[in-house]
């Protein structure tokens, strides 16, 4: 059964266990795949609202910084290499307003702004690129190692 995270079950699975008003949560969760608490939660919505059909989600939390975005964008434009810290400080004194260092963080990540003054520089190539080693005494995991014989090499022409 397809199920995302964040979205209510079809109606018809809905349907399905009130049907089975006659089993218990645990029997009618096994026959259906669904936890014993959604069963529970079906019945008490029908019992309690005369309704099967699934409520609202109240799951869009607005920025809290809402109202500031704008003075956001152009504070972070102006001065590019400024810190959360920095930002929390001049949204202190200029807004009046005082958030946490988390709260300013998902604020600007979720207004898509980057703080990095330039993203035009030449990575390092003197950076380890390969894997963690393996520390002593500790197995290495075999499926993740490169081997020469892979089964996606073909084998090469042969010489003559």
């Amino acid at each position: 059964m397809a199920w995302c995270r964040g979205q209510a079950y079809g109606q018809d699975l809905r349907d399905r266990v009130l049907a089975c008003s006659d089993m218990t949560l645990v029997q009618v969760a096994a026959k259906f795949g669904v936890s014993p608490s959604y069963v529970s939660k079906v019945r008490a919505r029908l019992r309690d609202l005369g309704d099967a059909a699934p409520g609202l989600q109240h799951n869009h939390v607005p920025l809290r910084l809402a109202p500031f975005a704008d003075a956001l964008r152009t504070q972070i434009k102006a001065s590019s290499d400024a810190t959360l810290d920095e930002l929390r400080a001049w949204l202190s004194e200029t807004q009046k307003v005082s958030v946490s260092y988390p709260v300013m963080w998902k604020v600007v990540a979720r207004l898509d702004l980057t703080r990095k003054k330039s993203t035009s520089r030449l990575s390092s190539s003197s950076a380890t690129t390969s894997s963690r080693p393996v520390r002593p005494g500790r197995r290495c995991n075999r499926r993740l190692m490169k081997t020469a014989s892979s089964s996606l090499m073909k084998p090469g022409p042969q010489r003559t």
